[in-house]
């Protein structure tokens, strides 16, 4: 029997892996505010993600490096406090896991002791494992991401679409066998060929979360941003946007700076 989303108190890394197995897509969506994070949990979102985009949608960076494990803990409470029914999952920012298994574990704990959130994402395969194997022995949730890796963007010196080629293709499936068999509850897929997301998803027992991955994830997800169409700049060929808030709030404020240099703000039923 199906549970109807509205008889769900809270979305759980399990109810996450039943969706896959029963076939029901599950839709996620970034976060990064009290305000927002209240909305789109209340839309019926399984999943938001606190991302390091926060670096480049709210604090304005080209890339996601710069922002702090300090920072990534101030968005992600502020966005526990909002919500009451999504599951809410943290990345770890750039050199908060990196290399160092101890790390990431004191990283991924200060995250859910501060926050209050459900899980953690990281990035990467095989060079990771360590450090996924120590978090999950804490009881922490973890989030694998493979494809298109925003962290090591220096590395690979472009955005442009991951695993096209047979070796990479091959060395992304290993990868993604390796993240459900060490533990991990479902992985992103960001920009990599359909067909691969469509062998992956079949391949792993855990959820796919696809962003630029095709329509075969078992799950997709957007920057809440770019959706709403806050962005104005990001035009990729995956993303689709459901509103132009960019051109809504920018003719809202136009608005209130004419009615105020017009002295017809505040009027006498405005005032005290």
């Amino acid at each position: 029997m199906s549970v109807h989303k509205n008889d769900i108190k809270r979305v759980t890394t399990h109810i996450i892996q039943e969706m896959k197995h029963r076939g029901e897509k599950i839709s996620c969506l970034t976060a990064y505010d009290y305000s927002l994070a209240g909305i789109v949990d209340a839309a019926g979102i399984e999943l938001i993600l606190v991302g390091d985009s926060a670096s480049n949608v709210m604090a304005g960076h080209e890339t996601t490096l710069p922002i702090t494990l300090d920072q990534m803990i101030y968005h992600a409470a502020s966005v526990v406090r909002a919500v009451k029914r999504a599951l809410v999952v943290v990345d770890l920012p750039f050199g908060s896991y990196q290399g160092n298994s101890e790390e990431a574990l004191r990283s991924a704990i200060r995250i859910m002791k501060e926050s209050g959130a459900h899980a953690v994402k990281l990035e990467g395969g095989l060079e990771v494992r360590e450090s996924i194997i120590r978090i999950l022995s804490a009881g922490v949730p973890v989030m694998g991401h493979l494809g298109l890796t925003p962290q090591s963007i220096y590395k690979f010196g472009t955005y442009t679409v991951r695993a096209k080629g047979e070796a990479e293709a091959q060395k992304l499936l290993e990868d993604a066998q390796m993240l459900d068999e060490t533990g991990c509850f479902a992985v992103v897929l960001e920009k990599i060929p359909s067909a691969l997301t469509k062998q992956v998803s079949e391949s792993i027992t855990i959820p796919t979360i696809g962003i630029g991955a095709g329509p075969h994830a078992d799950g997709q997800i957007l920057v809440l941003h770019d959706l709403l169409g806050l962005t104005k700049e990001f035009k990729p060929r995956f993303l689709r946007r459901y509103a132009d808030l960019n051109g809504i709030v920018h003719e809202a404020i136009s608005n209130y700076v004419g009615d105020v240099k017009g002295r017809s703000f505040p009027n006498e039923k405005e005032s005290y």
